[in-house]
Formats: C-alpha cells, sequence, structure tokens
C-alpha cells in the first residue's frame, strides 16, 4: 500500500537539485506529469495515489519552480529546450525509458520537445489546458505577439502585469465563475507566489515566457509529429481558461485519430477544483492504451 503514498524526493541532475514526487510500482507504465506557470508538482497532490494504482507516477518541479533549485539567469539557460534536456536527464537517472506525459501551460513546450526527440518513449498525451495550435492563441497574446515580434522597451510595458501575486493568483480565479472560485485553496497561490519570489526567479520566469515564442514557432512542427505518429491522446480542459481559448482543443481533433476529449466547468487550473473526475479518466485512459499496447504487461 506504501507504494500508491506519494513519496517526496530530490535528485541531483547535472549539478541541479530536482524535486519530485513519485508513487506506484516501477514496472508499472510511466506517467510524467509536467506541470505549468506558476506551479509545481504541488499542482498534482490530489491525483498522485489514484493514479498510481494504474502507474508509476512522476511529478518533477522544473527548475525555477517549486521545490527545485532556481539557479539565476547567468547559471541556467532558461529556455523550453533546456528543460526539456534536464527532464531527460531527470528521466534517465531514474531509469524510465517510455511514458506518458502530462502537458499543462509551460509544461506542453517542455513534453512536445520530448515527444518531438524521441516519439518511440511517448506512449501517449495527456493534454490539461495545454498550447499546441494558433486556435488557443486569442486577442490577450495580442501584446505578447508584438513583445516578440519587437522586443522593444515599449511593447516590454505594454505586456500585462503577472509577475507579481497578483498575477500568481489570477492563474488560479481569472475568469473563473463564482460557482467555481469558491472551490479553489487559497494556499497553492501563496505558495506558488512564495516559490517564485526568490531572488533572480522573476527573471527566469520572464526569459521563459519569452521563449514561448520558439514554442509558437514550432506548431506546425508540432502538427507533423501528431499527424505523423499519432499518439493516443486525452484532452481535459478547463473552459473558462483565459489564457488559452477552447478552440484550441480542436486543434487536436482535427488531427489525431485516437482522441478522447472531456471539457469541465473549471479555469485554466483544473485539478485544483476538479480533480477526482480528471483522475478517473486518466486512469481509464492509461489503463486502456496499455492494455492495448501490452506495455508493461497485464494490470
Amino acid at each position: 500500500m506504501d507504494l500508491n503514498k506519494p513519496h517526496h524526493r530530490s535528485l541531483d541532475v547535472g549539478g541541479l537539485e530536482i524535486f519530485y514526487r513519485e508513487a506506484g510500482a516501477r514496472d508499472l507504465p510511466c506517467v510524467l506529469l509536467l506541470h505549468g506557470f506558476p506551479s509545481s508538482s504541488h499542482s498534482f497532490r490530489q491525483v498522485l495515489s489514484p493514479l498510481a494504482e494504474v502507474s508509476r507516477v512522476v511529478a518533477p518541479d522544473l527548475p525555477g519552480f517549486g521545490f527545485s533549485a532556481a539557479p539565476g539567469v547567468d547559471e541556467y539557460d532558461y529556455t523550453f529546450a533546456n528543460l526539456a534536456d534536464t527532464v531527460e536527464a531527470f528521466l534517465d537517472q531514474l531509469g524510465v525509458d517510455e511514458f506518458f506525459v502530462y502537458l499543462h501551460d509551460f509544461g506542453a513546450p517542455v513534453g512536445y520537445h520530448l515527444a518531438t526527440r524521441h516519439p518511440d518513449r511517448v506512449l501517449g498525451l495527456i493534454v490539461q489546458n495545454g498550447n499546441a495550435h494558433e486556435d488557443g492563441l486569442g486577442s490577450q497574446w495580442d501584446s505578447a505577439r508584438a513583445y516578440w515580434a519587437d522586443p522593444s522597451e515599449a511593447n516590454r510595458g505594454r505586456l500585462p502585469e503577472w509577475l507579481n501575486f497578483e498575477g500568481v493568483r489570477d492563474e488560479y480565479v481569472s475568469g473563473v465563475p463564482e460557482r467555481v472560485r469558491v472551490l479553489q485553496p487559497p494556499e497553492s497561490w501563496h505558495l506558488d507566489w512564495e516559490r517564485m519570489s526568490r531572488p533572480g526567479n522573476l527573471e527566469a520566469q520572464f526569459r521563459l515566457f519569452r521563449d514561448y515564442a520558439n514554442h509558437v514557432a514550432r506548431f506546425g512542427e508540432l502538427a507533423d509529429y501528431h499527424r505523423t505518429h499519432q499518439p493516443p491522446c486525452l484532452v481535459l480542459w478547463g473552459r473558462h481558461d483565459a489564457y488559452f481559448d477552447l478552440a484550441e482543443i480542436m486543434g487536436y481533433a482535427r488531427v489525431l485519430d485516437r482522441l478522447e476529449l472531456h471539457v469541465y466547468d473549471a479555469g485554466h487550473m483544473l485539478l485544483e477544483t476538479h480533480s477526482p473526475e480528471c483522475v478517473a479518466v486518466m486512469a481509464a485512459f492509461v489503463g486502456d492504451v496499455t492494455a492495448g499496447t501490452g506495455v508493461g504487461g497485464p494490470l
């Protein structure tokens, strides 16, 4: 029974301390849970044990987030490609060769680097309010697009203020109706801000935002990956997301043959309010895909 309880560990990966949560037997198929901005593996606290009934679950804090090391921008290259390098080395140390990957927010570009580098290692995609198509980038991204095209001080000044406590809280509650807002535990954004406000970390976060332009530039490559490799895909979506439009889910529907979609009365941080519903369909998805491919033997 202890195997299904979350274990909290740290691992030295290339000189960086990477904190992670792990649950489940190591001979089961692995689910790699990648968090987004501004959170950490804390986002997955309610799904680790239930998901461990059918899989080995691994949830790292990315560098600069949660309880992992947060080196300065002069010590670590804060790009999604480099985050993927760190995660890849982390998986190698854990002995994880194949995995399902959970793609949320900033975790999506990290996970897609892993998937396009080694398509044969990815057993399936679990997309939760993660962006890989133009469909999801509405007018709320206009100022970001202008800055990416011309990173002048004037254009930077037109960006919304989000690298502060209010911006972190908005990731949870912006655009969310009151009936859902009252389900949000406030300690989540307080923890996020406490960790994000470490010395030098806000500049690291801005570097990642700036590098998101390179993720957007890869959308054509990601479409080719979907079309060519046809990974089984489960999409979980909070329909009140203030950052990625609901139209994003149709980008997946246009190309992928094996696709399951679930839309919830929730916001960007779906697991904060709908973890029981989500973990039930996640476990079923992992079990179905595993049974169909023979991964990890009988469950």
